[in-house]
């Protein structure tokens, strides 16, 4: 008996690398998908979200991350390095390093046009995890073109990937239209995932939460979509790769 191919349930994901917390949202929800039986017929999307969209692309990098939430958020910057180091030790429990001491606020516009394309070539979640990774544990600054560029090479792409990126207006427009349609759903803060557009979590979950929803989801997906098996007998044939036996 042979199973033939059979689409994937999708979890669409609004995410943006310079939220903390989508990071963490990130890898508890991958922590809950290695417990899941299934988890080969699950299919990760991520869409681009902005948390803030008005970051000049040459931004004073004499303000770092402390200052910059504490002018954003109207708080002291005693209690913005507080929040950090709280959001440190969450990071640290879904096993992340995190450094704001050394992070660099910088537009992820770009950043975002670079994961677009990514997605068309397969690299999506690389892209993702990549650029996170080089946001909160690294302190390099994607708002630096030839830093794109580099961490596009780490995960596969080519320079002219990642100047394409940059150029093609397509994946500007993809961008913008991940936004609206977060706008349209009603999201107003990331990590925000959709599980077989029916189910959603906001915010960076436990596991045992990301895990929980992924097997109702996935239920009741299952039985709209049945594995289709066929008996097969084989006999002499040929594939495009020119194997004929």
């Amino acid at each position: 008996m042979e199973i033939i191919g059979t689409p994937k349930m999708k979890v669409e994901v609004w995410s943006d690398i310079m939220c903390p917390f989508c990071y963490i949202g990130k890898r508890n929800y991958e922590t809950a998908l290695t417990k899941f039986t299934d988890n080969k017929d699950i299919e990760i999307i991520w869409k681009s979200f902005q948390l803030d969209p008005n970051i000049p692309e040459q931004f004073d990098q004499k303000e770092n991350v402390y200052q910059y939430l504490a002018n954003r958020k109207g708080i002291s910057y005693e209690d913005s390095v507080r929040m950090h180091q709280g959001v440190v030790q969450t990071a640290k429990n879904a096993g992340l390093d995190y450094n704001f001491d050394n992070a660099v606020i910088a537009n992820s516009f770009n950043a975002h046009r670079m994961i677009q394309l990514a997605k068309t070539k397969g690299l999506g979640d690389q892209a993702e995890e990549r650029l996170f990774f080089a946001y909160f544990t690294e302190g390099k600054n994607f708002g630096d073109a030839q830093v794109l560029e580099e961490l596009g090479k780490d995960i596969g792409l080519t320079a002219e990937d990642v100047k394409e990126s940059l150029t093609d207006n397509q994946y500007a427009d993809k961008v913008k239209s991940d936004v609206q349609e977060a706008q349209d759903l009603g999201i107003n803060g990331v990590p925000f995932f959709i599980f077989n557009r029916k189910y959603a979590i906001n915010g960076a979950q436990s596991p045992d939460t990301f895990l929980q929803t992924l097997e109702k989801s996935f239920g009741e997906w299952r039985k709209d979509n049945p594995v289709t098996k066929l008996d097969i007998i084989d006999g002499q044939s040929c594939t495009p790769d020119g194997n004929c036996m």
